[in-house]
């Protein structure tokens, strides 16, 4: 339990089975490689660099992060084809960028993931990212072993964040909780807090280590705001208790 929850927060955190977290800005520090990254994924597709057209564009990748990257690219784009174009440079730029290593886990996190799992509870990881990357990111951090389920947006049926498919498919696929007010979900965007309100999530925690303030997550419907994941095994406090 942590000061500034409430008694009947905290006993709602102690009854939490499953953690669903989320990677990029939450668990792993890209340090701005989705940027860098979308910036090749244009470039490809045409858009010059310091262009009105590429500053907009990267402006609506800036709101949307957490949100599935093709989903992304096909509002940007509009055609299909071109979506799939730049979802395909940008997973490649995104993978060439982990590989030379420009990837490292937040500070505390896999120590918090450990934690967790130690006291009881299931720990899933999701992405926004293709199955590749997601890969790539895991094995460039060691973690492939770390939890017993990832899920990218093509694992729930092909829709990312905001909706509560990744969320509800780790609830369906592991069993570990008995309803879904026994789930928690963390990341660093709006587009995470609300897959956890609309999966119905008894936790809904934002983090400060990525994309968006705490005003914006709360706004999102964020139950609580942590200064990072490290925070996390403090707010949920022991299984029961």
């Amino acid at each position: 339990m942590t000061p500034e929850q409430t008694s009947e927060e905290a006993a709602e955190a102690a009854d939490i089975r499953l953690v669903v977290l989320d990677m990029a800005g939450t668990t792993v520090a890209d340090g701005g490689l989705v940027e860098r990254a979308f910036a090749t994924a244009a470039r490809e597709l045409g858009v010059e660099p310091d262009s009105a057209d590429h500053a907009a564009k990267l402006d609506h990748v800036r709101a949307t992060m957490g949100e599935s990257k093709i989903s992304v690219f096909r509002q940007l784009f509009g055609e299909e084809s071109l979506a799939q174009r730049a979802n395909s440079a940008f997973e490649k730029a995104y993978g060439e960028l982990v590989d030379e290593g420009l990837i490292a886990p937040i500070d505390g996190a896999r120590e918090a993931i450990e934690e967790l799992a130690g006291s009881g509870r299931t720990v899933v990881l999701t992405t926004g990212f293709a199955r590749v990357t997601q890969d790539a990111i895991l094995d460039a951090l060691g973690w492939r072993e770390l939890v017993p389920l990832t899920l990218c947006p093509a694992d729930a049926g092909g829709r990312g964040r905001p909706y509560p498919d990744m969320v509800l498919e780790a609830f369906l696929r592991t069993r570990a909780a008995e309803g879904v007010r026994q789930v928690a979900v963390v990341g660093d965007t709006s587009y995470d807090m609300l897959s956890g309100v609309r999966a119905g999530a008894g936790v809904v925690a934002g983090v400060l280590t990525g994309a968006h303030g705490g005003a914006t997550l709360r706004a999102a419907g964020a139950t609580a705001v942590l200064g990072s994941v490290a925070e996390l095994p403090s707010l949920l406090g022991g299984v029961g208790s």
